[in-house]
């Protein structure tokens, strides 16, 4: 018999409420086995879990992060998935590089309006 987690060690190791845990079990991400009222995760959900929240992290949403382990538990060669997967990523990508020019822009436009502040200050005798 594999490794089996607690719903208490899982959510300990990642950071996330039992409520998470459950959720993504709910929505057929997670598939723990029930010994009585408790949930054991197998060694393959803590990855699932592990998936999911790195696909959260870098903005997937849980839709494209289903596909992801989708992928990761198909056989290899699986050609389309993979595919798919290399196209989601660079969407994400381009769409963080975005994030990042419109961040740099925002923060140019907040020194100049500080930078004629401080010369209103100063002209004003503050």
């Amino acid at each position: 018999m594999g490794q089996f987690y607690t719903i208490t060690e899982l959510t300990r190791e990642f950071g996330v409420s039992t409520r998470t845990l459950r959720y993504y079990e709910g929505e057929g991400l997670l598939s723990p086995v029930r010994k009585g009222r408790q949930r054991l995760f197998p060694a393959i959900d803590r990855t699932r879990l592990k998936l999911i929240l790195r696909g959260k992290r870098l903005g997937f949403s849980l839709a494209e992060i289903s596909d992801i382990i989708f992928i990761y538990d198909e056989a290899p060669g699986e050609l389309g998935p993979l595919r798919s997967l290399i196209s989601k990523i660079g969407v994400r990508r381009e769409e963080l590089h975005q994030k990042r020019r419109d961040i740099d822009l925002t923060l140019q436009d907040l020194e100049a309006i500080e930078s004629r502040c401080h010369e209103r200050l100063r002209a004003m005798g503050g």
